[in-house]
C-alpha cells in the first residue's frame, strides 16, 4: 500500500510538473512533448494532452490550438520514426534479418501489405496503445507513400488527441477520475478497431471475389 501510494504521489506530481510546463512554454511544449510520445521515446499521451485540456478549461490556453497542436506533434513524431525506418530499417534487415527468420521476400509482402492496408493500419494503429508510438515503423520499413501515411496518421492521433484534450477540459484536475474514463474509452476504441478491422478485411475479401 505504502509504495502505491508513493507512485500516486509521483504521478500526480508529474503531472502537476506537466501543467506547469505546458503553462510556461504553451503549445510548442505539447507539440514537443507529443512528438516525443509519438516517436520511440515511452512517454504517455495521457499525462499531456489532458492538463492541456484543463488549462483550456481554465481559460489559460485555447482548446482548438490544444488540439492541433496535439495532432501536429502526433504527426511530427510519427514522422520521425517512420524516416528511422526508411533509412535504416531495411537495409539492417536485409543485412541481418535471416537472424530473425526476415527474408527479403517477406520484407517484399510487407511492402506490398502496406502498400494495399497501410490506411487502415496506420489509422487503427494510432487507436491502440502501445502499438501507436510504433506503428510508424512497421510503415516506414515497407515505405507506405509518406502523403497517405501522414493523412491517416493525423486521422487517427486526431481523435485521440481530440478524446484526450475533451476528457481533460471537462473533468478538470481530477487525476483519478480522467484516468477511469481514458481506460473505460480506450477499451472501446479497442473493440471499436477490431470491429472495424473484422469489416474491412470482409469487404477486401468480398472485393477480391468479384474480381476474381
Amino acid at each position: 500500500m505504502e509504495a502505491l501510494s508513493e507512485l500516486s504521489a509521483m504521478f500526480s506530481s508529474l503531472v502537476n510538473w506537466l501543467v506547469e510546463v505546458i503553462g510556461h512554454m504553451g503549445y510548442p511544449g505539447i507539440i514537443g512533448l507529443m512528438f516525443l510520445e509519438s516517436s520511440f521515446f515511452p512517454f504517455p499521451s495521457e499525462v499531456v494532452v489532458p492538463p492541456a485540456g484543463y488549462l483550456a478549461w481554465k481559460g489559460e490556453m485555447n482548446l482548438l490550438l490544444v488540439i492541433l497542436s496535439g495532432i501536429t506533434g502526433s504527426i511530427l513524431g510519427g514522422v520521425f520514426n517512420y524516416w528511422i525506418a526508411v533509412k535504416w530499417g531495411r537495409p539492417i534487415f536485409e543485412k541481418y534479418g535471416k537472424y530473425f527468420f526476415v527474408t527479403h521476400e517477406s520484407l517484399d509482402k510487407a511492402e506490398q501489405f502496406f502498400a494495399r492496408h497501410g490506411h487502415i493500419s496506420t489509422f487503427t494503429g494510432r487507436l491502440i496503445p502501445v502499438i501507436r508510438q510504433y506503428i510508424s515503423l512497421p510503415a516506414g520499413l515497407a515505405r507506405m507513400p509518406v502523403g497517405q501515411f501522414c493523412f491517416y496518421t493525423g486521422l487517427g492521433s486526431g481523435l485521440w488527441v481530440i478524446i484526450l484534450a475533451l476528457t481533460g477540459y471537462f473533468l478538470g484536475s481530477n487525476q483519478e477520475l480522467i484516468h477511469q474514463e481514458i481506460r473505460k474509452i480506450s477499451i472501446l476504441l479497442i473493440i471499436s478497431c477490431g470491429i472495424l478491422i473484422v469489416s474491412y478485411i470482409w469487404r477486401y475479401k468480398k472485393k477480391q471475389a468479384k474480381n476474381d
